[in-house]
């Protein structure tokens, strides 16, 4: 595991931790590092969720799913962060959503188990993590309170502006990169793909947006 110390001490996981402690935490946590191809399940909805996920390279996307299959994308998760941690937290474990590989990725697990409870070392690094794990809970329930922002406005226009807003306020810029491509951002709006495409080109054609793929450029504030 000493090849991820580095990018681990980048993540707010570990947040105010030393390097020389997080060796010996590896150690007394027993983590271990799963590989997962773009558009497999980590975990699927009703799974028993024991263990939180760091992912160390790639995209994990929260989704949910209905009985007819259809997804809509509730979170999204990059380089460094964090997901599983509200489940298990919860005590309850299981999942009432899946997690699914956006790209190829790599993830580390940690048995939540053993974050929570002091071994027989009695490591001080505990109470940090648990801090660090109630600060992570609180960051995903904000960008869960966003995705209800976007989805709770009338029509497909206001949710791609309250969506593209968002994420230049992010960027701190008008012009960025978004992390979907419009299969993901139909599924993230809750929109069909097609109304998704054809709303895009007219609010470009309009010279509200201007885009290139992935990547958008607002002209003008939208009262």
């Amino acid at each position: 595991m000493k090849e991820y110390i580095d990018l681990l001490m980048e993540t707010p996981l570990f947040g105010n931790i030393k390097k020389e402690e997080l060796d010996s935490m590896l150690t007394c946590l027993k983590p271990y590092v799963k590989s997962f191809k773009k558009g497999n399940y980590i975990t699927h909805s009703g799974d028993d969720i024991k263990s939180v996920g760091v992912v160390l390279q790639g995209t994990v996307q929260m989704v949910k799913e209905d009985i007819w299959g259809n997804k809509t994308i509730l979170a999204i998760m990059t380089e460094k962060s964090v997901f599983g941690e509200t489940f298990v937290c919860s005590r309850s474990y299981n999942s009432t959503v899946s997690f699914q590989a956006a790209a190829d990725c790599t993830v580390m697990f940690l048995s939540f188990e053993r974050i929570l409870h002091s071994c027989h070392r009695a490591c001080s690094f505990h109470n940090t993590l648990i801090d660090n794990v109630v600060i992570l809970i609180a960051q995903k329930n904000i960008q869960l309170m966003e995705k209800l922002e976007v989805t709770s406005k009338k029509s497909l226009r206001e949710k791609i502006l309250t969506y593209l807003s968002r994420e230049a306020q992010r960027n701190g810029s008008m012009y960025f990169e978004v992390p979907l491509g419009r299969i993901e951002l139909s599924d993230y709006l809750c929109a069909d793909r097609s109304a998704l495409t054809r709303e895009l080109s007219r609010m470009k054609a309009e010279g509200l947006i201007d885009y290139d793929r992935n990547t958008f450029r607002l002209y003008e504030k939208i009262d």
